[in-house]
């Protein structure tokens, strides 16, 4: 019997909606976009035309309270997630939350919490928890390919003052500059693939004449369970570019281009200096794969993989980051 796909709507129909979700959902075969919401009617009209979606809501409690959504997703900006959150879960909605997803801990317990009183399932859009290279790398690591993890590192770098989102910069409106906007795919990148959690972190940041106030560049020195320890660099000025490495008592992992959707992934297993594997990915449809995982978690069929919980544990990490920048000091998870 075929399945009848589960409806989304988006709140806070934005560029990253364009860009990324559009097309995800245009290949998926689990779900569907029946609906949206964006401040500037105007636009969401059009947005609503050229994409063929059915609804254009004119309030966010319109599309909340409507019938025809299954799941409301949320990708407003930062400080209105919990607000926005809150909203869907008093209608009963199960709601699917773009990264980070609070402005600090509190408020994700406050919203986990929400969602359990509502009975719905709550995620976070980790998109790259559905990648290829991620999953490779987590695979590897469980099967003892390289041994006892012992150190990590991951690194996003993005030329942050060339974005279209001017809004990231405005601590109003956003958690942070790049440790909050992309530090958080670092963080959960290295948390999934390893498969330890965050103890406290070390930070070193600035600020400059584009970023405000909010970071600039940093490097997070992370201490993880089981004596792991891990290094998290980001940037909002360099040019585009991410790699996540892992070095275990028997061998090293390496992805080149590891939390991208945009171009292959480069993989790499050494030992002892000498290459012993080489292998090539396409992380393309990871956001596709990410909304057909949350469909299949509002059927009960699987577990979503970035639950709400799970991003508690991210938004402590995150904490735990700015509160060290702040003091100078290691500061515990």
């Amino acid at each position: 019997m075929t399945k009848s796909p589960v409806r989304f709507a988006i709140l806070g129909f934005g560029l990253h909606a364009v860009r990324r979700l559009m097309p995800a959902f245009a290949k998926s075969e689990q779900a569907i976009l029946v609906g949206l919401w964006r401040r500037d009617q105007e636009t969401a009209a059009k947005n609503c035309a050229e994409f063929k979606i059915p609804h254009n809501f004119p309030t966010m409690e319109a599309l909340c309270e409507s019938p025809d959504v299954d799941v409301v997703f949320i990708t407003s900006p930062d400080a209105t997630h919990k607000e926005d959150v809150l909203l869907a879960l008093q209608r009963k909605k199960s709601v699917l939350c773009e990264k980070p997803l609070s402005m600090n801990a509190a408020e994700a317990e406050e919203m986990n919490a929400a969602a359990k009183v509502a009975g719905v399932v709550f995620g976070v859009a980790q998109n790259f928890r559905y990648t290829r290279s991620l999953e490779w790398m987590r695979d590897q690591i469980a099967e003892g390919r390289i041994g006892r993890p012992i150190l990590a590192h991951a690194e996003y770098s993005y030329p942050a003052h060339l974005a279209a989102r001017k809004w990231i910069t405005d601590p109003g409106l956003a958690c942070g500059g790049p440790i909050a906007d992309v530090g958080v795919h670092c963080i959960d990148a290295l948390r999934f693939a390893l498969g330890e959690e965050v103890l406290s972190v070390n930070t070193i940041a600035r600020r400059d004449e584009n970023s405000g106030k909010v970071d600039a560049v940093a490097t997070l020195q992370m201490e993880m369970t089981h004596d792991v320890y891990a290094n998290v660099t980001v940037s909002a000025r360099g040019l585009y570019r991410t790699v996540v490495e892992i070095t275990g008592s028997e061998g090293v992992l390496i992805a080149e281009n590891c939390l991208t959707v945009d171009r292959p992934v480069d993989l790499v297993v050494r030992k002892a200096g000498d290459l012993i594997e080489t292998k090539t990915v396409e992380n393309g449809d990871a956001y596709t794969r990410m909304i057909d995982g949350f469909a299949a978690a509002f059927r009960g069929e699987k577990t979503f993989a970035a639950t709400g919980e799970d991003g508690i544990l991210n938004m402590r990490a995150l904490d735990a980051a700015y509160q060290s920048w702040r003091t100078g000091e290691r500061e515990k998870a």
